[in-house]
């Protein structure tokens, strides 16, 4: 899974390092992200944060975006990852706004097998990125309306703000889900907050069962090698370039060539047979959960279509 590990971060910043992302951020295997949001802007956690958003930015320049019709409007920078703001196809600009990124990256550590996290209080903060990928707000939460790793690995959060809000103060969209499948061989890019970074590839496939320690997602995404996608970029949205439209969230990916351990993850397919694919990377289709929300961005996991894992 990938997250960072913040003390190498930290450590780069201290002795002005400048080694490339790779060598900065070697992906954590265990220690959720332990900050809560409710902090305030003065705490160590933000001064440790603020510290590595300044590393990012100034390793930016070494791998600036690939795409000119995908940039980082929208997107966002968390604590140990990377997110977006999104919208569904049906929502409408006075709704709250909502942040996509993956359920091992919640603030409260990584959800259990078979465990879906529902309507939780929660202030968690996000930096807000421009198309050049600057921070130019943060945002808050007040609720964690869904988080899991069951099936998939996603977390979805309401903001304290609409997305007309957010439009007046800072010009910036949300990125809309895509309500459609993706098909293989979309072109493709997986767009890094944390490290203000865009990978550009395609999708080579799908895997019908995908594991990784005690984890198994389903139908996920797997990448054409391009994508080599590295500790941070946990939670990117997996943007469709011809479309602009989010089709999945970046998750993981096989480090070592390891066999369905942590960090290093494994394809089996339906009749049980299993594959590892050492350095390629991994994520988890979107599409589903635009069934799941009514109006108001409401969450109802009873509606009509809505397949994601339940309480």
């Amino acid at each position: 899974m990938r997250k960072p590990l913040v003390v190498a971060l930290c450590a780069l910043a201290l002795a002005g390092a400048g080694a490339t992302p790779a060598v900065a951020a070697a992906p954590s295997p265990t220690g959720a992200d332990t900050t809560t949001g409710t902090a305030p802007a003065t705490s160590l956690t933000d001064v440790v944060n603020d510290t590595v958003g300044a590393v990012a930015d100034t390793l930016s320049g070494l791998t600036a975006p690939k795409s000119a019709a995908v940039d980082f409007a929208g997107t966002v920078s968390l604590s140990n990852c990377s997110g977006s703001v999104v919208r569904m196809p049906d929502s409408a600009a006075s709704d709250p706004a909502l942040v996509l990124t993956n359920g091992h990256c919640l603030e409260s550590g990584f959800p259990s097998p078979g465990q879906v996290l529902t309507d939780r209080a929660s202030s968690r903060t996000f930096g807000l990125l421009n198309a050049s990928g600057a921070k130019v707000a943060t945002l808050r939460a007040d609720r964690l309306v869904y988080a899991t790793m069951t099936d998939t690995d996603a977390a979805i959060y309401r903001l304290n703000t609409t997305y007309a809000q957010i439009k007046s103060s800072y010009a910036i969209d949300p990125l809309t889900l895509s309500s459609s499948r993706p098909a293989a061989g979309t072109a493709i890019s997986v767009v890094s907050g944390y490290w203000k970074r865009i990978y550009s590839c395609s999708v080579d496939g799908f895997v019908h069962r995908l594991k990784e320690g005690d984890w198994t997602w389903k139908d996920s995404v797997r990448y054409t090698s391009a994508c080599d996608t590295i500790g941070g970029t946990s939670g990117s949205p997996v943007v469709d370039d011809a479309t602009g439209e989010v089709v999945a969230v970046n998750n993981t990916g096989n480090e070592d060539g390891a066999r369905c351990t942590v960090n290093n993850p494994c394809e089996v397919d339906e009749n049980g047979g299993v594959t590892v694919r050492q350095g390629i990377n991994y994520a988890q289709q979107t599409y589903p959960f635009t069934a799941c929300f009514t109006t108001g961005n409401r969450l109802d996991l009873s509606a009509s279509g809505c397949t994601v894992p339940k309480p």
